[in-house]
This record gives C-alpha cells, structure tokens and sequence, in this order.
C-alpha cells in the first residue's frame, strides 16, 4: 500500500490517469494478477444523449466518478445538457439509468488525493471520507466481494508461509553434517518441517495456549535441539502415558495423536539463525491460523520436494482450478438443493430435510488417486463443512442447542469420507497435515454457530491417504467401491512420446490386448484404472487432462473401447490454460472430462470460455455430436501429396554444423565444402538462422578420406549410436556417415511446415524451399505441394 500511496501523490489527471490510478490499486492492495477483469471503464449509459461511467465493479456494484486532482469534489459543473451537477449528481443520474440490477450499491468520488465513498443503502448519510495517505486493504475490502478478497488474501498469506518454511529448510540444510546420508537427511528434515508448522499453527489457531510453543522453545533456548526431541515425544502420549514427573511446561501440552509426532526424528542442532527462524520471522512475525489449506499443502510440499524446488518458484493449483473441476461433478448440485431446501417455509418437512441433508453430506466419500499434497481433496472437505455449518446454522433458528460436549457430535463431515493415493511420501504427509489444518479451521466456524465445549484436539487417525503408485494398486482396496462416491484429481501429464521405460511398460500392461497403446499419454491410465472401478455403480469421475486426450489418434484409442464398455461423459471444458502457479508459467493447455458407468443424464454440460451449453450428448472430441471416432489410416482420403517429417540426423550433433564449425571445416579441408549443405529444423526455417550438415548421400569414400575433421565427426557419430541403449540406433553405427532416416526429397523444391509454432500466432508459419536445403525431422516437408495445398494448409482454419 505504501509503494501505490507514493507512486500516486502529488499527480493525477483525469483523462490520462483513471485507468491507471484504478487497475494499479487493485493490483498493488488486491493482488489481483489481472485487474481489468474486474473493472470495467467507460461503461456506457443511454441518457437522451451518450454518457460513460469512469469505472465500475460489476461484482460489487461500485460506480466510480473520477475527477482529476485540482477539482473539488463537492463543486457543481456544467453537464452536456445544460444542467449543473456536483460529481455525486452526475454518478446518481448515471446509477439510476443503469438496469436496476446493476444500480449502484456504493458511489465512490475520487480526485486521486481523496476518496468519498456513499453507501447507497444509507441515503440520507454523508459519505466517508479517506485520504490517499490514509488507505488501508482493510478500508478498501468493499471494493470486491468479500469471498474473493478472502480467497486472495489467504493466498497470499499461504505462498508468505511457504516462504518462511524455505528460509528454515535451507538454514538447517546448510547444518548437514557430511557423514549423513543426504537422501536421508531431506526425508527426515521434511518431517521436522511438517511437526513445525502444525506446531506453529497450533498456538495460533487456539489448539494449544497461545504462544505455548514459541514460549516453551524460548525458556530453552540454549537446548532447543532437545527440548524439542522432548516436546515430540509427550505430544505423541496420552497423559496417562507420560512420565509423571515431566516438568510443568511439558505437561501442559495436550495429546496430540495422528500419527504426526509419531517417532524420533533426528535433526542439527538449532542454536543460532533456525533458531531465530522459528522464535521470530516464523512464530513472533507471522500468524498461522489465516493460511488456506487447500494451497498451503502444495505451497509447503514445492518449498520442500527436491523435484519441485528445482522448477523455481511455488508449485500449486489455484482454487479457482479446483472448482472447474469439483462444481459441475458435485458441489453445484449440493449447492442447489440446499437453497432449494432453506427456502422452503418453516414446517412441512424442512426440518427433516435438513437433517437427512446433512446425512448425505456426512456418507458421501470421495477419492483423488494422484492426490499430491491433498490439494482437492482439502478444498472439497472445506466446502463440504461450509455446506454443513449452513445447515446448524438454520437448525439453530428452529431448536435450541445446549452447551454440552456432546455438542461435536452435531458435526458429521468428517476428513475420514476422503481418500487419496499418491506416490511420494512426502506429499502424503503434507496432505494429512493440510486435511487437519482444514479440519482445526472448519471445528473453529463451527463453534460460532454451535457452542461447542469440547477440544479439537487429539487428532482423530485416518489412514485414508496412503502412500503407493495407483497404476499398481487396486483402489478398491482402499475405498470400496459401493461406498465411493467421486474419483477426482489432476493426474501427471506425460505425453506418449516423452514417458521413461517404466511409465511405458505401467501403459501396456493396465492397457493389455488394446491396439495401439504406444499413443496414448499417461493420464489414460487413470482414465481406464477409474472406468474398471466405477463399473456397476453410480460412482462419477472428472479428470484434469492434456487436451491430447481429446485429440488426434488417442481418442479412438482410448474413448472407443470406453464407451462399447459402458462410459459415457457427463459434462465437459474444452481447452484452457491450466494455472498452476509457477514461477516459469509454462501454459499447459487442458482438458475436464466428467464421465461415469451409470445411466446417462439427460442433459450434458459443455463449458468453452467461461460459458455453459447445455447439450443431449457429449463425444469423446468433446462437441455435441454422435459417437463418431477419426480412425488412424496410412493413407490420406483423398488424392493429395504425402506430409512427411524431415531426415532424423540421430548423430549427437556431430553431422551438424554451425556457420564458425562450417567454416573452419573448410579452411582446414577445402574438399569439404561438396559435402556441406543448407540445414533446417523447425525453429531454423521460423528465425532463418543458417545452419549446415553434413551431407555424405553417395559421396565418394576416397574424398571422405581427404578430410580429417570429416572422419573424426562420423567416428564420433558412429561412437555416439553404439553406445544407445536401443537396438536399432546400434545398428545404425555400421552407416555412421549418413542420416540415421532420410526423407529428403531427391533436389526438389518442397513446402515446409514446422512441427512446433506458437499459441501466439495467427497463423503456422509455412513456405517453399529450395532442395538443397536438408530438412530436419522438426520440419514437416511435401515435395509436390501446390498453391492450393498451400492456400489451404496456411489458412486460419487449418490454423
């Protein structure tokens, strides 16, 4: 707040600055990545003339009337038809020619060193005024909805939290001693990390007396390392479990149970910087209890898994991602049929249906198979519990609740209806640790509404998310499937192309006697393992996927067996950007397939850039249509030329040639330059950056033998393929001199496509090229194109 105060005082003009003053505020106070998605400017109101609103929040209904910083904003001006109107006139006429749906809920006069602000609930009131030096986030919150700025504000509080658990990570990374193992080391430093930050929560959120760990550390500050070897140990005893003669102040903790104290776990001494980490930066600078979760779990385990820490950055999936995914499969529906149930009158049976409402909520079980740090299955356990308190919530106005500990039993979600599997152990932990963390928050809202007496803790033990690789296990093991409700998640991408030998071998073995299966990506595997195990119940999934899933040769792969099999797909979002939160904001674009085994709806939903169709059936190219499926063929339908890739060097780029290697080739070996020829991959034929090969088609060896650097690169090449794993490059080194595939087209000119272009472009960069020019195998080549089939591979709907 005090970089945008700074950034505005002293300036602003109205025709020049509004968009600025008003996009930099929701930016800099907000956090908000794309403001203008929010505001909106010059919005236009039908007068007996043409008039603008400056700005206006339609989520808030918040009409914005700017003036620059020199005009009073009490002071009446001239308008266009003749009448004089002081700045809150000019933006009450333009409210009252709005929709009444979209009338002004707050008029707000600015003139960029004040803010008048008029509640339009409170007529008769004078407005609040605040001065630019004086703005605060919390003044301003009204400015967006208030679930959003919480959502905002958590996130930002979750990704601040990660950062502090990075800053001790490395402190006590730094502390190994070189006799211990390092692989070691991180697994037990990522326990110690999980038990400080429940610990830290802990005394925030009121698990504990407040500061009871902060004070507890410092009184032993000078034995840190085992006063906390210590408070592990009692916290995982029950008080009639523990030595009767501890002190006091480790007495006074509560059992804790979970499984999350359970066992030693070795780490370095504290004394010094992680000391300070923990006491000041971490429990004195920072409050626990406002982070979310649902991103906190993947913010703490990219602090601390190797993997993700190597990507840079925070590694997680927004909420707003979630939704896409949990609100059409089944949260809209809950969302629905409580509205429909609260708004019925009082009698008739209301009563009852909130309590078998609830009931359902509370049996309703869930299974994310590629759970991570439990991202999904934290945000749907903290809907769940907000659908659940609306529910004491209109309970309470009809009987009275007595202050009892019996009062927990009126909460009946439980973190026990969710179940996960996912292969790094650490995640698992992470995962546990959000699930409780959600849990601790929801117990808290609850007891606004419920007097509760009774203590959140011990912890109860859920082994329900559980450490394995899901290609291998049977998950209905884990949660049987008459009682499962929904399979949810994101599951790993990996392209068919890209997958290790052990991804490959997982492929053909869930997909066995299936025909080509060495085209599918991995995440079909989840597909098909979900397909086996909702068959026979009402059980519904919805997937995250690559959009290739719904794509090319995979669907009639995948989908066509699906469907003979019983499958059909309930609802689905076509291709977008799927946000996760990087530093490196690679855009992998995705896919949403609802789908499930039983009767099929009768109305299907598509969502295509943030709008819902509602449609009879959904294909498995995710368009209305019949079930249709575009098979592979070797040959094209009609008679038009063949589309090739270019010539695989496979050659550890020693048949390659840069202009400087080109050069001193021939300055050493003149001879050479007959051997040299134009090169081009794809991105070579887009920048026009020159390269060259080696082109020794038919040479004549007693001219290769004249050029030493020549046989030194097809030694090299010829040592390169020997030492390949696979058989075929092996034989390859017995032809060291030439491409490992040719495809070159015999001196013709020919029409080259590059296989990679930009998301970016209009249109796929295409062109003519000389023959002598050696296509690689990133360029796409048609020896006998025309100017038709380059007017129709160049067009926008090719594109």
């Amino acid at each position: 707040m005090k970089n945008f105060i700074n950034r505005w005082k002293g300036k602003g003009d109205e025709k020049s600055d509004t968009h600025t003053f008003w996009l930099d505020l929701l930016h800099t106070v907000f956090g908000l990545e794309n403001p203008g998605e929010l505001i909106e400017f010059e919005k236009r109101v039908g007068l007996k003339h043409v008039s603008y609103i400056d700005a206006y929040i339609p989520s808030t209904k918040i009409l914005i009337e700017q003036k620059s910083r020199d005009v009073p904003l009490a002071q009446a001006a001239a308008q266009s038809d003749g009448k004089s109107l002081t700045p809150f006139e000019q933006a009450k006429r333009y409210s009252d020619w709005l929709p009444v749906s979209q009338h002004a809920r707050w008029i707000i006069l600015c003139n960029f060193k004040e803010l008048w602000i008029y509640d339009m609930e409170k007529p008769k009131a004078d407005p609040e005024v605040m001065a630019l030096q004086d703005l605060t986030r919390e003044k301003l919150k009204f400015l967006i909805e208030p679930k959003f700025a919480q959502a905002i504000h958590e996130e930002k509080i979750s990704i601040k939290a990660g950062e502090l658990v990075g800053k001790l990570y490395s402190s006590l990374l730094k502390r190994r001693d070189e006799k211990d193992d390092l692989d070691s080391y991180l697994k037990t430093l990522n326990i110690f990390c999980v038990r400080i930050v429940f610990l830290l929560y802990a005394e925030d959120a009121g698990l504990f007396e407040k500061s009871a760990f902060h004070d507890y550390l410092l009184r032993h500050k000078d034995s840190a390392r085992e006063a906390l070897m210590a408070l592990f140990t009692v916290l995982d005893q029950r008080p009639e479990e523990r030595d009767p003669y501890i002190g006091s102040d480790l007495a006074s903790f509560p059992y804790v149970n979970g499984g999350i104290f359970e066992g030693q776990v070795r780490f370095p001494q504290l004394e010094g910087e992680p000391l300070e980490i923990i006491l000041h930066d971490m429990s004195e600078g920072f409050d626990w209890s406002e982070i979310s979760p649902t991103i906190f779990g993947a913010v703490f385990e990219s602090t601390l898994n190797p993997e993700t820490r190597r990507k840079g950055g925070m590694h997680y999936t927004s909420i707003k991602n979630i939704h896409k995914v949990i609100d059409p499969l089944f949260l809209g529906e809950l969302n629905k049929e409580l509205d429909e149930i609260i708004n019925l009158p009082a009698g008739g049976g209301r009563s009852l249906r909130l309590t078998n409402y609830q009931k359902r909520l509370a049996n309703l079980k869930f299974l994310d198979p590629a759970c991570g740090s439990g991202n999904f299955l934290t945000e749907t356990y903290l809907c769940l519990r907000r659908l659940e308190n609306r529910v004491l919530e209109e309970r309470r106005k009809q009987i009275e609740f007595v202050g009892t500990k019996e009062e927990a039993d009126y909460i009946k979600v439980s973190i026990g209806q969710f179940y996960g599997i996912e292969i790094n152990d650490f995640a698992v932990s992470v995962a546990r640790t959000a699930l409780w963390i959600a849990e601790a928050q929801m117990y808290n809202e609850t007891r606004k509404i419920v007097h509760i007496l009774d203590d959140f803790l011990p912890l109860r033990s859920y082994n329900h998310i559980v450490e394995g690789n899901a290609l291998s296990m049977n998950w209905g093991e884990l949660v049987r499937p008459e009682e499962l409700n929904y399979i949810m998640g994101n599951p790993p991408f990996r392209g068919a192309r890209v997958m290790d030998a052990v991804q490959k071998a997982e492929v053909n073995e869930i997909f066995k006697n299936w025909n080509n299966v060495g085209n599918l990506d991995y995440v079909s595997c989840w597909y098909k393992k979900a397909s086996d195990l909702m068959k026979g119940t009402d059980i519904k999934a919805a997937l995250v996927s690559t959009n290739s899933i719904a794509q090319g040769d995979s669907v009639a792969i995948l989908w066509k067996p699906l469907f003979e099999d019983g499958v059909h797909i309930n609802f689905a979002r076509r291709t977008f950007v799927w946000d996760n939160q990087t530093s490196d904001k690679a855009h992998v674009h995705c896919v949403i397939i609802g789908f499930s085994c039983g009767e099929a709806p009768e109305n299907c939903i598509i969502y295509d850039n943030e709008q819902a169709f509602s449609v009879k059936h959904i294909n498995a190219y995710l368009i209305d249509a019949p079930d249709i499926f575009v098979e592979s063929r070797p040959k094209p339908i009609c008679d038009i030329p063949e589309i090739k890739n270019g010539s695989i060097p496979r050659d550890g780029g020693n048949l390659i040639l840069t202009i400087e290697e080109k050069d001193d080739l021939i300055k050493a070996n003149p001879i050479a330059e007959k051997f040299i020829r134009p090169f081009m991959m794809g991105i070579d034929f887009i920048q026009r950056k020159p390269r060259y090969c080696l082109w020794l088609v038919g040479a004549n060896p007693d001219d290769i033998k004249k050029c030493p650097l020549v046989l030194k690169r097809i030694e090299a090449v010829k040592k390169f393929r020997l030492e390949s794993p696979r058989g075929a490059t092996k034989k390859l080194a017995d032809f060291p001199h030439i491409f490992a595939e040719i495809k070159q087209p015999n001196g013709k000119n020919y029409l080259a496509i590059p296989l990679v272009s930009s998301e970016r472009r209009e249109y796929v960069p295409i062109g003519w090229l000389d023959g002598e020019i050696i296509a690689g195998n990133k360029l796409q080549i048609i020896s006998d194109a025309t100017l038709y089939h380059f007017g129709v591979l160049t067009s926008s709907v090719h594109m």
